[in-house]
Formats: structure tokens, C-alpha cells, sequence
């Protein structure tokens, strides 16, 4: 019940729509470029997560070889380092009253996916 509850908070006041909203356009992009859909795939999948962080994490995918680890590089200069930015940002201005830190915490969790989203998976936490 507190996760639901943490979730509905973070979708009025700790910035889950906005963030889920720059996930969206990176993967509208990706997908324009087509070479890039994959990316855009990764993007999706994260704009969910970001929507809805509390009771899910973000773990490796076994099975994931060097392909993703090189397309993680690609992903950062394209589109990675801006998604992460905003994170450290709206982490910070979260963080700032006593009532938001929940909330900053959870943005400085997507911090890590924003940089590396390929070969990775979102799973609920027991």
C-alpha cells in the first residue's frame, strides 16, 4: 500500500511525468533515426520506470554481451547525459525540504539507468 502511495506522490510532485515526458522524446528520436530503435526501445522501458519507481529496481540482464556495453557508450553521447542531468537536478530540488527527499532518492536511483540502459531489465522488488 505504500508503494501505491509513494508512486501517486511522485507523479503529482516528484516529477515522474516530466521525467517519463524526456524518456519519450529520446525514444521518438531514436526511433526517427532508425538505426537507433533499440535505444528507443531502452527509452520506453525506462520512461515506464520512471513513472513508476517505488517497488521496482533496475538489474542486469543476464545474457547481455559487449554489444550492449558498446551501444550503452553510443547512448550516453546521444541521449544519456542530458536524462541524467535532469535526474541530478530534479534529485537536488527534491532534496532541498524534508518532505521530497524520498523523492530525490528516487531520482538519484535513475541516475545509473539514464547512463546505462541497455542490458539491463526492471524487476519488482520483493
Amino acid at each position: 500500500m505504500i508503494r501505491f502511495v509513494l508512486n501517486v506522490l511522485w507523479l503529482i510532485f516528484g516529477g515522474g511525468i516530466v521525467l517519463a515526458v524526456g524518456y519519450g522524446i529520446a525514444a521518438l528520436i531514436c526511433f526517427v533515426l532508425v538505426i537507433t530503435i533499440p535505444f528507443g526501445v531502452a527509452a520506453l522501458r525506462l520512461a515506464n520506470y520512471s513513472l513508476w519507481p517505488f517497488g521496482r529496481t533496475l538489474v542486469p540482464k543476464p545474457g547481455a554481451g559487449v554489444a550492449s556495453g558498446l551501444a550503452n557508450v553510443l547512448w550516453v553521447v546521444l541521449a544519456g547525459w542530458w536524462l541524467a542531468l535532469s535526474h541530478v537536478v530534479a534529485g537536488v530540488t527534491l532534496c532541498v525540504t524534508i518532505i521530497g527527499i524520498p523523492f530525490g532518492i528516487a531520482n538519484f536511483k535513475l541516475v545509473p539507468a539514464a547512463f546505462w540502459p541497455l542490458g539491463r531489465e526492471v524487476v519488482d522488488t520483493p
